[in-house]
């Protein structure tokens, strides 16, 4: 999958200002609203909380993935967000989390939604990468960064 078919530069926000789980989560629904990306933010922020209630989507090193399932989605939609401080997330680790990507696909559709997660995954392994996203002063140097 070619993250730059999901992520634009109007689906990236460099400062996010939430400060806690449910705040963030709203910061990333509004960045995909604006971008025209989801019809209904009421259903999309009940799929991504059901989600989150059943394990929380804080991974390891600063990440967190908060994704859902929503029947008004007709496509995998993705945003990324980078907090300008620690948010506590819930993480696997216990550490708090400052790179966030925010997922919504179709019920129907698995393959895109697991293929998306095990890209971003793969990608975020590297310190490096991880370094240079929170380092990145635009848009456009965050996806040539997820394009290397």
């Amino acid at each position: 999958m070619d993250l730059k078919t999901v992520l634009t530069k109007e689906t990236i926000n460099l400062h996010l200002k939430g400060t806690s789980k449910e705040e963030i989560i709203n910061e990333l629904l509004d960045v995909l609203v604006s971008a025209g990306k989801i019809p209904d933010r009421a259903v999309a922020h009940a799929a991504i909380m059901e989600r989150e209630q059943k394990m929380s989507t804080g991974m390891k090193h600063g990440i967190a993935i908060p994704h859902g399932k929503s029947p008004t989605i007709t496509d995998l939609v993705a945003c990324i967000g980078i907090s300008d401080n620690p948010v506590d997330f819930d993480s696997l680790d216990k550490e708090p989390c400052r790179i966030f990507i925010l997922t919504l696909s179709p019920v129907e559709k698995t393959g895109p939604h697991l293929q998306f997660l095990a890209e971003i995954s793969l990608l975020f392994k590297s310190a490096e990468k991880r370094a240079e996203i929170l380092k990145a002063a635009s848009s456009d140097e965050i996806l040539r960064i997820l394009s290397t």
